[in-house]
């Protein structure tokens, strides 16, 4: 596998160009929005105003990751597959992505216009690869340290962190990509805070180009987690600072793709990085110049 564009939906992204995913939550009891997005309006007014601010993904999720009241797979494929629907009428461009660990989900809501499988449980279903391969859809390859779905850590141990991250997230990159999805749709995603503590999770980010050296990109899903919240012993909606340094490092040292909540703020963090390494022109260049 080598470096180079990725291919998603009608979009192609440049080696260079940084992604930002928007989260879109259908669920009553999200950790950060607390529901802001369960009802259809809101949740389209958001991803149109995602899309303004500058995501090229929207991700679609119908079951919020930590412990909760039970969604079973019907209730689920409900929250999100006329939702997909009406995303893809509105914004034939943007890529779609929805979270799910589920083949069914999967199955269903690539039938109504998804591009990409955001799997965040690490293939705890390997189905759901070869749905995306059977669908011609991407697919997020993430290590969550063998949790099962919605379960926090607990006493969480690895004899190398990174070095577990690269054997799950590359095993099921290199998996999916022999099922038959293309490589130009695969990316890897080292799990933040998922089966991790918080020292974990930090160590992942600072050893982010050891991920960017496979050649597979990188997502990064940074936005106001608890790795952030505990560094800085802050609460959920006192996290976008954090956030945002996580996302500037992250930048720097490789990664792709930003799973976020605040795009517009992302967005700048994101340009500016971009410009420091030299990939990216001014907006505007007038000092020193009249």
């Amino acid at each position: 596998m080598s470096g180079g564009a990725l291919r998603l939906g009608r979009r192609e992204f440049g080696e260079h160009e940084q992604v930002i995913m928007a989260i879109v939550n259908r669920t009553p009891d999200s950790f950060y929005d607390r529901g802001a997005t369960f009802q259809d309006r809101p949740a389209l007014d958001r991803v149109a105003r995602a899309v303004d601010e500058g995501a090229g993904i929207v991700d679609i999720g119908g079951v919020k990751a930590g412990p909760g009241e039970e969604v079973t797979t019907e209730e689920e494929i409900r929250r999100t597959v006329g939702f997909v629907a009406a995303v893809r009428e509105r914004h034939p461009d943007v890529v779609i992505s929805v979270d799910t660990w589920r083949h069914e989900v999967a199955e269903a809501v690539c039938a109504q216009g998804a591009d990409l499988l955001n799997d965040a449980w690490g293939g705890v279903d390997p189905l759901l690869a070869e749905v995306a391969a059977r669908h011609d859809v991407g697919l997020v390859c993430t290590h969550a340290g063998g949790a099962e779905p919605r379960t926090r850590p607990h006493r969480v141990a690895y004899d190398d962190v990174m070095a577990d991250i690269l054997r799950v997230t590359v095993g099921l990159a290199e998996r999916a990509r022999d099922l038959g999805v293309r490589e130009d749709r695969i990316v890897i995603d080292p799990g933040h805070d998922f089966g991790k503590n918080t020292r974990h999770s930090l160590e992942a980010t600072r050893r982010l180009p050891e991920m960017e050296r496979t050649g597979w990109p990188v997502l990064v899903s940074l936005s106001n987690k608890d790795f952030v919240g505990e560094t800085l012993d802050r609460p959920v909606k006192e996290r976008l600072l954090g956030t945002l340094a996580t996302t500037a490092v992250s930048a720097w040292l490789g990664a792709r793709v930003y799973r976020v909540h605040e795009v517009a703020e992302t967005r700048q963090v994101l340009d500016m990085v971009a410009s420091i390494a030299g990939h990216r022109a001014p907006a505007v260049a007038r000092r020193g110049l009249a």
